[in-house]
């Protein structure tokens, strides 16, 4: 799916039974992220997350097999909590800084992508829409993204009933 601009992009639609503000903060928050973001055996050793406009994040996430880590960094570009969070990512070492994705081996990757998260609440169960422009469809990522979500889906449920 192509977004607005016509650049390729991953578009997941899901709905949570919580309120939008829970889903808000495992988004904005960095000891809820970790709890969820990566795709199913992943794990998120670092995340620095600084949600207002300007801020910045690195996020380390670790692949369950062999243990290698990749780091990526952004900056928040809009931030309106409970409704919408956008931000860049791009490749990065564990300082932030960024690395090509051609120094890793992923010609044709670009060199950062737009990560835009909007949220709805309809009658407590939340409306989620996440579109990662720059990321061809067909690249699996939708997948990985689902995958998030089942874990982001178990953990809201976690944190309601707490």
């Amino acid at each position: 799916m192509s977004n607005e601009d016509g650049q390729n992009a991953v578009v997941v639609e899901r709905f949570f039974e919580v309120s939008a503000s829970i889903v808000w903060k495992l988004w904005a928050e960095a000891e809820h992220f970790k709890k969820w973001y990566g795709p199913q055996g992943f794990s998120v050793p670092v995340a620095q997350i600084e949600a207002v406009v300007g801020g910045k994040r690195v996020v380390c996430m670790s692949s369950p097999d062999s243990g290698m880590k990749m780091w990526t960094a952004g900056e928040y570009l809009e931030v309106s909590p409970t409704k919408r969070l956008v931000y860049t990512e791009g490749f990065a070492d564990e300082n932030g800084n960024a690395i090509s994705p051609a120094s890793m081996g992923m010609e044709g990757h670009p060199e950062q992508t737009q990560v835009t998260v909007e949220l709805e609440e309809l009658d407590g169960v939340t409306k989620m829409v996440l579109i990662h422009a720059g990321v061809d469809p067909a690249s699996g990522a939708a997948g990985g993204w689902q995958q998030a979500f089942d874990k982001l889906e178990t953990y809201s449920k976690e944190i309601a009933a707490t």
